[in-house]
């Protein structure tokens, strides 16, 4: 914490005008619907009533307060406004370690500390909160760093929204919002390591034959990849920092050489792309497109710009793993090597036959040749690819397999689509038994089918498939937020990670067709689709309606 002197220029400014001030979060602030400029509201409990200096202050005469009036006022404010103080930090804290989009942690807490009547500015970088308190009795500031890492909590996210209204709504008092902000962060996860763990096998079993084309036999494999993935995960990377620097690395090579070994079995029951695409599909940066997505449509470029790199070298690192672990099992299978090297040669390479001709034929014509015997060169050239037969979505499925090991019908995409969005949803720390995973389910669902139907009219553009599937999410979850009173930042995650595996399978998977480096630009694409469908949506929404409610996606 450090302390120094404001000058009385920046204190005298309105709020609107200090807002300026903040370089980094300019172009970015949007009004609260609870703000009290929108409002016209102010707080009527400021202090806790169970403060014993106000206790103590009701019971005194006037002539009391008024002859120790310096000493009231500095034991009874002091403790008011660093409990009002105090809540805005564990707010900040809280919003960052639940996944909240930064593009709305200022404003929320700019419009806590107006209607809490705190003198605040708040600048929000990747990972830091710099708060600072300023004094206008004393001409002094505080300066506060709340820096913390954090991971998606749907739960968690929804309750930490719901104690922010009912402070800025005057229904509880700053301290038993602390308290409860408190135990929020000191709450242990929703889900044990057991569940967690069956939730990561049951989300990548079920990716498999949705997007990358798996069978039956194939989802198996996938899930038990991507459960060793979560086994590591929780049990040694998040308590070894030297691990989790490589925890990507390694447990990606794993899954491709394992991948790359059973697809190279003789019987080819086993395909590549599916089991290693669907095996990491856990650690995949969706959330971090999204989130980085929503950012940059609200102009808020320094973190939207950062979180968007981060996510495309992430994913670098993803492709570049699997490539490491086809390769290394490669070395000791020289036979799979060679066949992969001679199919990729006769998919890519032509075939040329030259040669040389002569008449053997008496009779000429003095017309043709002026009468000499024909003779000469010729050179065929064909350059038709061979034909794929029996190729779906990169997978060997010819009709003498069996059932398990064919992909599945179409019929089965009305059971595997809501089941894949309920575990996707649980495994974002969402609680079961609630209206908001329902609603999740739906607009999930509905995305997905929106995906689809535009991949049948709309060939090899990832980009422009995944800006209609975003579209259609943005478009339910601001209606919803908006019509429904509900929180549209939470009901939008899961249809939104729902389009990032999807979008990844219409660039031919996660490893693109076996380049590594292509992922990048596999994610660009998808990453570009989405972040255009969310900003028309929220255009198309937002541009109906009163000023109050003009707060961008909601939450």
């Amino acid at each position: 914490m450090s302390r120094g002197n404001s000058t009385g220029e920046v204190s005298n400014r309105p709020w609107h005008l200090r807002r300026a001030d903040s370089v980094a979060s300019n172009y970015s602030q949007v009004l609260d619907p609870d703000d009290p400029r929108v409002t016209g509201a102010h707080i009527k409990n400021l202090d806790d009533p169970e403060d014993i200096e106000k206790q103590c202050l009701r019971q005194m005469s006037y002539k009391q307060r008024r002859k120790v009036r310096q000493r009231i006022k500095i034991e009874f404010n002091i403790t008011s406004v660093l409990n009002r103080q105090m809540f805005l930090m564990r707010l900040a804290k809280a919003l960052m370690t639940f996944g909240a989009p930064s593009h709305r942690i200022e404003s929320q807490l700019l419009s806590a500390a107006r209607i809490l009547e705190v003198d605040a500015e708040f600048i929000h970088i990747p990972g830091v909160i710099i708060c600072s308190f300023g004094d206008q009795d004393t001409k002094t500031s505080e300066t506060h760093f709340v820096k913390c890492a954090g991971r998606l909590s749907l739960g968690s996210l929804h309750n930490v929204h719901q104690i922010y209204r009912t402070v800025v709504h005057d229904e509880i008092s700053a301290k038993k919002a602390t308290e409860q902000l408190n135990d929020l962060l000191d709450a242990k996860p929703l889900y044990g390591p057991l569940v967690r763990t069956t939730l990561a096998f049951f989300i990548s079993a079920l990716i498999c034959p949705l997007a990358f084309g798996g069978s039956f036999l194939d989802m198996w494999i996938s899930g038990i990849g991507s459960t060793v993935l979560c086994i590591m995960q929780i049990g040694v990377a998040s308590k070894s920092q030297l691990y989790a620097n490589v925890f990507e690395i390694t447990i990606t090579i794993f899954i491709s050489f394992l991948a790359r070994g059973l697809s190279s079995i003789r019987s080819q029951i086993f395909c590549y792309t599916a089991i290693s695409s669907a095996g990491i599909v856990g650690i995949l940066p969706g959330y971090l497109i999204l989130s980085s997505s929503l950012e940059l449509a609200s102009k808020n470029i320094v973190c939207g710009s950062v979180k968007m790199v981060y996510a495309l070298i992430y994913t670098l690192f993803l492709g570049f793993g699997l490539q490491i672990g086809s390769d290394f099992y490669l070395l000791f299978d020289q036979g799979a090597r060679h066949e992969l090297a001679a199919l990729a040669a006769r998919m890519t390479s032509t075939v040329s036959i030259a040669g040389v001709f002569v008449s053997d034929n008496g009779t000429l014509s003095n017309n043709l040749n002026t009468g000499n015997p024909l003779s000469g060169t010729f050179t065929f050239t064909n350059s038709t690819p061979i034909i794929r037969e029996h190729i779906i979505e990169g997978c060997y499925r010819p009709p003498s397999f069996p059932w398990y090991l064919q992909p599945f019908p179409w019929w089965t995409q009305f059971i595997i689509v809501p089941l894949f969005s309920i575990f996707s949803s649980l495994a974002n720390l969402q609680p079961f038994w609630t209206w908001e995973l329902i609603v999740m389910v739906v607009i999930s669902c509905i995305s997905y089918a929106a995906n689809k139907v535009a991949n049948h009219f709309i060939f090899n553009r990832s980009d422009v498939v995944s800006a209609i599937g975003a579209f259609a999410v943005g478009l339910l979850g601001n209606i919803y937020s908006r019509r429904m009173g509900g929180t549209a930042f939470t009901s939008m995650v899961t249809g939104v990670l729902f389009l990032v595996p999807s979008g990844l399978s219409q660039a031919g998977g996660i490893t693109a067709q076996g380049n590594g480096i292509d992922i990048g630009g596999a994610m660009i694409a998808v990453t570009i689709g989405i972040t255009v469908g969310l900003f028309m949506s929220q255009a198309l929404v937002y541009m109906f309606g009163s000023r109050k409610n003009a707060a961008i996606f909601s939450f």
